[in-house]
């Protein structure tokens, strides 16, 4: 457990590092509330960004992208639901938001970003 959430949090700085470098700004990590977990919350432009992290070393089973059911959606929405209730300064526009990382076979990693990758109200 504690090798699998080591190796979460490093695919996570990964992923906020790829974000940055696309003109994003780190608001939050790994903002918890009994509902769930957010992996980063990120501002791009006036739009906050609610950010998923996948990680699959292979593209068996559908690779990092099969890994984010609507069970998992469900309860980024309602954990960004209980962020957006806590802070302050009105409510700016959102998108959900998944990144996910791919081991490719050179060893790399490959990064596809999905900009409103589901939406609250489909949910």
């Amino acid at each position: 457990m504690f090798a699998a959430r080591n190796k979460g949090m490093l695919f996570e700085r990964r992923a906020e590092n790829f974000l940055r470098r696309q003109g994003l700004k780190l608001l939050r990590r790994n903002f918890y509330c009994r509902f769930g977990e957010i992996d980063l919350i990120m501002q791009d432009g006036d739009t906050l960004c609610f950010v998923e992290v996948k990680y699959r070393r292979s593209g068996a089973f559908g690779g990092a992208a099969w890994s984010l059911p609507r069970s998992k959606q469900r309860r980024v929405v309602a954990a960004a639901a209980v962020y957006l209730q806590r802070r302050r300064g009105g409510e700016p526009p959102t998108r959900f938001d998944a990144l996910l990382i791919q081991q490719q076979p050179d060893g790399g990693d490959r990064f596809d970003w999905i900009q409103g990758a589901f939406d609250a109200s489909a949910l």
